[in-house]
């Protein structure tokens, strides 16, 4: 097998390039000669990839093709042709050796397949030639002996611009070097002129020719900051190059020196020309013309004020008696809309009110309405237990937070974590809010005191774990006969697990939108049931929600509503409609 060591093929400076390779070839040297001694330097190479082969040493002189190793170099900035003339795309291989007995020279664009160029056997390959660079390209062999060729490409077109690839292969060994071809030209520098007066100021011109792509062209003054053109001719040759014409009207008198700069958006270049305007161009204005203009807008101020002081107080009292026809036509609809919304109101809390007591007669039975359940349940306060954690977990400091040290490894061993605090009767609930967990595995739920952790392990109620989580494929429910499909309206960005101990039953719900996930039905277990967490791979993060805390929040939030809904009786009804719209329509 041979030894590879890959320095970017653009490096800026040549020498800084070798020193490189020779501190890589010292570094490695050790291990190279075993390898070398005992196998032979053949690879198989996918076409396109770019690798280089390492020896022991490198000739500085140029030599013929031989068995050994060789780079190929192209230049380090890219290669610029105007539209319509020729682009020389050259490659070199170092150490210096002959390419004319190489097996093949290939240059191509993005993949192996696109060929420009192929010199195969010491003959062109017609038949493997995009059908674009057909009759367009040759092969400059004038330095083959010095270890360079290059491809002309004539007639450049727009579509020639973009990266290229040299391929260079002689027997086992093959290298690439990438090449950068833009399509520009810079043109002439701006030739500006003054026209002469117009438009209350003076007209000046800036022309210039023979740019490509399409030239940006800008007017500043002597501090730099831009002027707007008065107008704007662009023309284009037979040849693809761009000629314009743009025309500047300084009104400013105290603007006497512009600048026109016309700039290359490829090459990032640009050329300008400045011009001193001398006072005398601009128009002199004339006294007696000012005041017979200040005259006469004073007297059509003053008929115009005449005309709309008659003319006014007619509009005003229209205005007036239209407004007022508004305001009651306005009073009129926001009492019926009133008495509508309280006769809406009053059927919505009947409504309300006999749904919540038909739930709470058969609630156990009911998989709906997660906010009404939490009344039935107490709040199950805990905080995670570090000794029960895997190594790979991180335990934030207030013990509420779970997450993986390591996300990108995945291994066999599972990642859990227990509460503190386990369940042995009553009714009790908790929520988990998930964090980042799209594309991450995860499971929670409860498990048996003493359960089994260590090693690879499946959750299920046969060996004491009631739970739910998230896979590679979709949401799941752990059973005895493996998991079971579960239907996800919306992912879940918490989880409420509700545990009665007393009828063996353990739910989940959805907090996000209050849905029903699944239930585990007369469970059959027995001793302490503790929270259980597991982190399979991903960069999800658990945190359990501090109930007291957001219930006290909530209380807050209500007496803050119930200060504002005294203000108003209207604001109270509508927002007692939202909140009861979003209960009986979830």
């Amino acid at each position: 097998m041979g030894i590879y060591c890959k320095p970017s093929v653009l490096f800026q400076d040549s020498y800084l390039l070798v020193l490189t390779q020779l501190l890589c070839w010292v570094t490695t040297m050790a291990r190279m000669c075993q390898e070398l001694c005992s196998s032979d330097l053949q690879e198989t190479h996918k076409p396109g990839t770019k690798h280089f082969a390492v020896f022991p040493f490198i000739p500085l002189t140029a030599t013929s093709v031989s068995t050994e190793g060789f780079w190929v170099f192209g230049p380090s900035d890219p290669v610029v042709a105007a539209p319509g003339r020729e682009a020389i795309l050259p490659c070199s291989v170092f150490p210096a050796m002959s390419v004319e007995n190489m097996e093949e020279l290939r240059w191509f664009r993005n993949r192996f397949s696109q060929a420009v160029f192929v010199y195969r056997d010491q003959e062109e390959q017609k038949e493997e030639q995009m059908i674009e660079y057909s009759w367009r390209t040759s092969l400059v062999k004038d330095q083959f002996h010095e270890g360079k060729a290059a491809v002309r490409i004539q007639n450049v077109q727009e579509s020639d611009s973009g990266i290229y690839v040299c391929h260079f292969k002689h027997g086992h060994f093959r290298e690439e070097a990438i090449l950068e071809l833009k399509v520009a030209a810079m043109g002439s520098v701006p030739e500006v002129y003054i026209k002469g007066p117009e438009d209350g100021g003076v007209c000046v011109v800036c022309m210039t020719s023979g740019w490509y792509p399409e030239p940006q062209v800008h007017w500043r003054d002597s501090r730099g900051e831009d002027l707007p053109a008065s107008s704007e001719t662009l023309h284009e040759d037979a040849e693809g190059l761009f000629s314009t014409e743009n025309s500047l009207v300084v009104r400013d008198s105290s603007v006497r020196n512009v600048t026109c700069s016309t700039f290359n958006p490829i090459l990032g270049q640009e050329k300008a020309m400045a011009i001193v305007i001398p006072e005398p161009f601009f128009p002199q204005a004339s006294p007696w013309k000012t005041a017979f203009v200040v005259i006469l807008t004073m007297m059509g101020l003053l008929v115009l004020g005449t005309i709309s002081l008659f003319g006014w107080e007619r509009f005003v009292r229209l205005k007036l008696q239209k407004e007022q026809i508004h305001i009651h036509c306005e009073k009129d609809k926001a009492q019926t809309e009133k008495e509508d919304a309280l006769r809406t109101a009053s059927a919505l809390r009947e409504e309300l009110d006999w749904r919540k007591v038909a739930y709470n007669h058969a609630w156990r039975k009911a998989q709906l309405y997660a906010d009404w359940r939490k009344e039935h349940f107490q709040t199950w306060t805990f905080t995670l237990d570090p000794a029960s954690a895997h190594p790979t977990l991180v335990i934030s400091q207030d013990r509420m937070r779970v997450t993986r040290k390591d996300t990108t490894v995945c291994l066999d061993d599972l990642f859990s974590v227990l509460g503190t605090k386990g369940i042995s009767s009553g009714r009790y609930y908790w929520e988990v809010k998930l964090a980042n967990g799209e594309g991450s595995k995860w499971i929670l739920g409860v498990c048996r005191e003493g359960v089994e952790r260590k090693g690879f392990y499946f959750e299920s109620p046969e060996k004491g774990f009631w739970t739910v989580g998230q896979s590679s494929s979709g949401y799941w429910a752990y059973v005895d006969s493996g998991r079971d499909s579960l239907s996800i309206r919306q992912a879940p960005q918490s989880v409420g697990v509700f545990v009665d101990y007393d009828e063996r039953n353990i739910s989940f719900y959805n907090m996000s939108d209050k849905s029903h996930l699944f239930s585990f039905h007369e469970a059959s277990f027995s001793g302490t049931l503790l929270p259980y967490f597991q982190l399979k791979s991903g960069n999800v993060s658990m945190t359990v929600s501090s109930m007291a805390c957001v219930s006290e929040g909530q209380e807050g939030e209500e007496g803050e509503k119930g200060e504002e809904q005294e203000e108003g009786k209207e604001e109270e009804e509508s927002q007692f409609l939202q909140r009861v719209r979003d209960t009986l329509f979830p």
